[in-house]
């Protein structure tokens, strides 16, 4: 494979955040604390779309809520969670888009700040098998600790992460002729920085500003 094209998924794929959606359902369904919950998790990602976000912190929290739960019950929430939530969000230009580069025989990765366990059925249904998404860890019976494996899939840390993964099939960003990265947020700016097309998606007003001001590609997915 020539190429590598990487997605982030929130916004970008998706027009929406699956982490806070995901919130939001277990919130609906009565699984947490309507009032203390959705206050959190709203103020979580007011904090992340203001660049704020401190990614442990709320990895931690959203770990945390998951690891009240039996992962048999988590497993048949989130099998609710796709067919009322996610799979109505999905638009065609998205999976078209995933596919145009599935076709073209290039390596193709979702790479994103939300955990694996909300973010690993979402990429299946994109057709994806490569994702890297922050870790949760589970103990020795497969249920989740609420703790975090490794560090955060955000930021500088997406590049941290992509370059592991490469690592391990003796590849780098450099083994590949072109490198596309499309992704939303200003958050991912250091990743968009270092491939060789990066196209702001579906972009928010700061990666919108940055991209303008460096003569990137801008693509708008969702527009009607």
């Amino acid at each position: 494979m020539k190429n590598l094209a990487l997605f982030d998924l929130d916004h970008t794929l998706l027009p929406l955040d699956s982490d806070y959606e995901w919130g939001q359902f277990l919130v609906r369904i009565g699984a947490v604390d309507a009032q203390s919950f959705a206050q959190r998790n709203a103020d979580f990602y007011a904090q992340y779309e203001a660049g704020t976000l401190d990614p442990v912190e709320y990895l931690e929290f959203a770990l945390g809520t998951l690891a009240q739960f039996p992962r048999k019950q988590l497993d048949a929430w989130h099998a609710q969670f796709m067919d009322e939530v996610i799979r109505p969000s999905i638009k065609p230009a998205a999976t078209e888009l995933v596919k145009r580069h599935q076709d073209a025989d290039e390596l193709v990765l979702i790479i994103t700040a939300t955990n694996r366990f909300v973010t690993e059925p979402i990429a299946a249904e994109f057709g994806v098998e490569n994702l890297i998404a922050a870790q949760p860890e589970f103990d020795a019976r497969g249920e989740l600790t609420g703790k975090l494996l490794g560090t955060p899939t955000s930021g500088p840390g997406k590049i941290t992460h992509l370059e592991a993964w490469l690592s391990s099939m003796n590849k780098t960003l450099r083994s590949f002729e072109r490198s596309t990265f499309y992704s939303d947020s200003q958050n991912d700016i250091p990743l968009l920085s270092a491939v060789t097309h990066p196209i702001a998606t579906n972009p928010n007003a700061k990666l919108a500003a940055h991209a303008k001001a460096k003569g990137w590609s801008t693509l708008h997915l969702f527009n009607d």
